[in-house]
């Protein structure tokens, strides 16, 4: 499953330190041929400490983890929507992501100037979402042009299209994000259709600054302003000092953790970043293990198994006969599978099954 995660933000915030801070984590493109690669998309790992337990559990020659796409897009300024900087170009790149995440400055320095003037948190995620919400409008605006003659025919598909877009519209001349637009499943469908940016899964990367002023560690308003407007919008947001996280990737493990207290940074903000997106956008993790490889499969929550199983091959679904399943947790408590498979633990499952995270599945066709 080819996942990816656009990363928007004014000038100056620390966008492209924090897209550096993920690419060093990435892993060889060659192993991910679904990946166009080019030096604004990084392909990252995403954390999960499962993987090495059971590449020794099964003295696996290789291990793969499941990865996300991060797309470092061109900074954003007022009046996108009309064209202003990279304009549409720009808005163009957001809409073939699936996910976006605003990188938001909380920090004040003095060497580092802001676009508008002064770090004002709220503002700058106002600006951002307001060109989002105007180019959606004129992409509306322009289907329900479209949909006006099979409207008059009385077609069906295009009534409830129309229902739909009159709909979302109303949320955008109010402001508010499309996503924010209370739709039934047969109008959602008629609204994805359109892939309209503000409809898709947004998370805030606030990013800080060692040595800066953080608004967040000195009793500033503008932190209380910020995390009211966010729990408001009832969005996911993380906390990174991204040019920290750059410098970190290439330091000895063990000298980490006390140079993260030195710095004042105690958790691996990109890591909680890369766990955030994939949880943004409704994912788990599968996996498959033996001696050749260990692996981690994405799919979406609420999967089948047969589902499941077209992550690794399209003939999974199409054949599918059962699958034969272990939870992660029971598998390591049992020590191996013959005492998995004593204890009752691994069971043979139907095409009804719905796959959970973490689960162990070894695919009958």
């Amino acid at each position: 499953m080819n996942i990816s995660v656009g990363i928007v933000g004014l000038p100056n915030v620390g966008k492209s330190t924090l897209f550096n801070a993920l690419t060093k984590k990435s892993v060889p493109a060659e192993n991910y041929p679904f990946c166009t690669i080019d030096p604004s998309v990084g392909i990252v790992p995403v954390p999960d400490s499962r993987l090495k337990v059971l590449t020794e559990f099964s003295k696996s020659e290789k291990t793969i983890p499941a990865v996300i796409e991060f797309v470092d897009i061109a900074g954003l300024v007022k009046g996108a929507s009309e064209g202003q900087g990279l304009g549409n170009k720009f808005l163009q790149h957001i809409r073939e992501t699936d996910a976006i995440a605003e990188v938001i400055r909380i920090f004040d320095d003095a060497d580092i100037s802001h676009v508008e003037g002064a770090v004002d948190p709220v503002r700058d995620i106002e600006i951002i979402n307001l060109e989002l919400i105007l180019s959606d409008m004129q992409t509306v605006s322009k289907r329900l042009e479209s949909l006006s003659r099979d409207v008059k025919r009385g077609d069906k598909e295009a009534l409830i299209a129309e229902s739909a877009l009159k709909k979302v519209m109303e949320s955008l001349e109010a402001g508010r994000l499309a996503q924010t637009t209370s739709l039934d499943e047969k109008e959602l469908e008629q609204v994805k259709l359109l892939q309209l940016i503000s409809m898709k899964p947004i998370m805030y990367i606030l990013n800080k600054k060692a040595g800066g002023h953080n608004i967040d560690e000195m009793n500033d308003e503008r932190w209380g302003q910020l995390t009211s407007f966010l729990d408001a919008l009832g969005a996911t947001y993380v906390t990174v000092d991204a040019a920290i996280e750059g410098e970190l990737k290439d330091v000895a493990q063990d000298e980490k953790e006390s140079l993260r207290r030195e710095f004042g940074v105690f958790n691996d903000g990109i890591d909680t970043l890369i766990r955030a997106s994939y949880t943004l956008l409704g994912l788990m993790s599968y996996f498959t293990t033996g001696p050749d490889e260990t692996r981690a499969w994405t799919v979406e929550i609420g999967s089948t198994a047969p589902v499941a199983g077209q992550a690794i091959h399209t003939d999974f679904k199409e054949k599918f006969i059962r699958a034969e399943v272990v939870a992660y947790d029971q598998l390591v408590e049992a020590g191996s599978y013959a005492q998995a498979r004593e204890g009752g633990w691994v069971r043979t499952e139907g095409k009804e099954y719905v796959v959970q995270d973490g689960d162990i599945i070894e695919f009958r066709i």
